[in-house]
C-alpha cells in the first residue's frame, strides 16, 4: 500500500460502541492501515461529510468508503445515504450498508438510494471479522473510483 493509499480514510457510522470496535479490529486484522473515523450517529456523519465540523472539510476529500449502519439516533442511515447521493461532492463515494437489519424493505430502500453494497452483520464474531476484513480490502485496495486510473 502506498503512502497516498494509506491517507485515504473510512468513515464508520455506527451507534453501537462494541460493533464499532469490532469493525475497526476486523479492518486492521484484514490488513488495512487506513484511518477509520468513527461517528456515533447520522447527524455526526453529516457534519463530517459536509464540512460542518472544525476539520471536516479538510477530511472529506480523503474519504474513500463509508460503512453505514441503518438504525442510528438523531438521523438514520437512510437519510445519510440520501444526503450522500444528493451532493455532488460525495455522490460517487462508495457506501456499504453494514447493519443487523434483515428487512427486505431496508435492502430495497438502500439500493434504490444508491448503496453500493448491503451486508447483514454476521452474528458470530469470527464470521463478522472475516466479512468486514474482506470488504475493507476490496473497497480500499481493489475497487477503483473515477479518476484513479491513469
Amino acid at each position: 500500500m502506498t503512502a497516498n493509499e494509506q491517507e485515504l480514510q473510512i468513515l464508520l457510522v455506527e451507534d453501537n460502541p462494541a460493533d464499532a470496535e469490532l469493525t475497526m479490529d476486523a479492518l486492521r486484522e484484514g490488513g488495512l492501515v487506513n484511518k477509520v473515523q468513527w461517528v456515533k450517529d447520522g447527524a455526526e456523519a453529516l457534519d463530517v461529510l459536509f464540512g460542518r465540523g472544525t476539520d471536516s472539510a479538510a477530511e472529506t476529500h480523503r474519504l474513500r468508503l463509508i460503512l453505514l449502519d441503518l438504525r442510528l439516533p438523531r438521523v438514520d442511515g437512510i437519510e445519510v445515504l440520501r444526503a450522500v447521493r444528493a451532493d455532488e461532492r460525495t455522490r460517487r463515494l462508495p457506501v456499504v450498508v453494514l447493519t443487523s437489519s434483515r428487512e427486505e424493505v431496508d435492502i430495497v430502500r438502500a439500493y434504490d438510494l444508491g448503496a453500493n453494497s448491503f451486508l447483514v452483520k454476521p452474528v458470530e464474531s469470527e464470521a463478522f471479522m472475516r466479512a468486514v476484513g474482506e470488504l475493507g480490502l476490496y473497497w480500499m485496495l481493489l475497487n477503483k473510483l473515477p479518476g484513479e486510473i491513469k
